[in-house]
């Protein structure tokens, strides 16, 4: 385990466990987390620990590149065509973090997402580099996710997302994994195994093979 500092500075991820967790300290500045995500980490604690920082092996991921990246179903595309959503971008991204925070998981017994990730990455969307994708019903926020986009490498990083809709995160991953395609990315990352992103298509990727997508 390896004990952050001052300096921006983070170990080999390929030296970390499986488990992921590599380094705990630091802090959540701008060029800190962009360093991170160009290096393979992602910050993941509960708000009363330290940060801890993760790059495990496997990882989930997106292959834009398949013949089907993202498993998209009957009821998706009836959702799409139906429900009367409306799709924007990076038009309310504070309230989309926020979303994501407080929306009961049946996974999950509380979030990570607490009040310096929001000031954080709120920091990072103003800077073009944190990114949102809603979905609007009647003009109401019914869904979204946010992440952080990595052009230079082709690669989006995927955070979190929220529905409290039929199908609402799922339209804006849906979006978001078509605007990528149009522009050439490479991968989504999801970080880290779980159900609900097997049944939309996620793969486990070996961690030296997302690696190298960043070199």
């Amino acid at each position: 385990m390896y004990l952050l500092d001052d300096s921006l500075f983070f170990p080999n991820p390929n030296n970390a466990p499986d488990h992921g967790l590599a380094a705990i300290g630091g802090d959540l500045s701008v060029d800190r987390l962009l360093l991170a995500y160009n290096s393979g980490y992602f910050p993941w604690y509960n708000g009363r620990e330290p940060i801890c920082w993760w790059s495990p092996d496997p990882r989930m991921v997106f292959d834009l590149k398949s013949n089907q990246p993202m498993r998209i179903t009957k009821s998706m595309r009836q959702s799409k065509r139906n429900r009367g959503y409306e799709v924007r971008e990076n038009t309310c991204f504070k309230e989309v973090m926020n979303h994501c925070g407080t929306v009961k998981r049946n996974d999950q017994d509380g979030t990570w997402i607490n009040e310096d990730m929001l000031n954080a990455y709120s920091k990072l969307h103003d800077l073009g580099h944190a990114k949102s994708i809603e979905v609007f019903k009647d003009n109401e926020l019914v869904g979204g996710l946010y992440g952080i986009d990595v052009p230079e490498k082709k690669i989006f990083c995927g955070e979190s997302m929220f529905s409290l809709a039929t199908d609402a995160s799922k339209i804006a991953f849906m979006y978001l994994v078509q605007k990528l395609q149009q522009l050439d990315y490479h991968l989504i990352d999801a970080q880290v195994y779980n159900d609900h992103l097997d049944s939309l298509g996620g793969v486990e990727m070996d961690r030296e093979a997302f690696l190298s997508y960043l070199k």
